[in-house]
């Protein structure tokens, strides 16, 4: 399968020295061998990057982003799929999923409680409603302080998302020697961005694996009860 990408040269990856410290807490080494992901019938064809060892990936995803991506190529995202292909040939770090939230929608909380339990960690932030009636929560800042505050500790940031608010952040990662690829679809996507990358991925190429298939469906139950941490 030919990818849409470009590359440019890196400098050589870094050695991890130690997990980090989140806000003082300790905390367990969880991060996650690609190999214990489950995804069905995957093959070398799905490999989303031509590096044969990318490292140690960190994945910043920006929820709203792919929701409306997902809308335009007009299918529903597999988040295992997703997961899967996205850390081809690496050793997950974390993968982050930033998105705004309605408590009082159980069928978002629900999914969220799935994504947490299969390999997410859900960065969450309340919608302000605007006078135009329209919802929106911006975590732009949130995703760019975790790229940057992460960068010892991974050597390939995944960044799905085209918004071209965090063009600067994306460049002072590469400054210290990450290398970043851009995932999402050209038309939606900043030029800005793609220009600090070392990589562009295309959506719209890769996404017959990582569509959801139309008999399945997420294991979840609706929160009536049940507080998210």
């Amino acid at each position: 399968m030919n990818f849409t990408t470009f590359s440019k040269q890196t400098n050589s990856y870094k050695l991890l020295k130690q997990r980090p410290q989140w806000q003082g807490e300790n905390v367990m080494d969880t991060s996650i061998e690609t190999e214990d992901l489950i995804m069905p019938d995957s093959s070398a064809d799905t490999v989303i990057s031509s590096h044969s060892n990318r490292g140690r990936v960190a994945i910043f995803i920006d929820g709203s982003s792919l929701f409306y991506t997902a809308l335009q190529l007009g299918i529903e995202i597999d988040y295992a799929k997703l997961l899967c292909c996205l850390t081809e040939n690496a050793k997950l770090l974390r993968a982050f999923f930033y998105t705004g939230v309605d408590r009082n929608n159980d069928k978002q909380q629900g999914f969220l409680l799935w994504m947490r339990r299969n390999g997410y960690r859900v960065v969450t932030k309340e919608l302000v409603q605007f006078p135009d009636g329209s919802k929106k929560a911006n975590l732009d800042v949130e995703m760019a302080v975790d790229m940057i505050n992460l960068v010892p500790y991974y050597d390939t940031a995944v960044l799905v998302s085209g918004d071209g608010d965090l063009a600067y952040a994306v460049n002072a990662i590469a400054y210290k020697g990450v290398r970043v690829e851009i995932v999402s679809v050209r038309s939606m996507t900043s030029d800005s961005l793609i220009d600090v990358a070392d990589s562009f991925i295309d959506l719209d190429i890769i996404k017959q694996h990582i569509q959801k298939d139309s008999n399945s469906g997420y294991n979840y139950r609706p929160l009536s009860n049940t507080s998210l941490q």
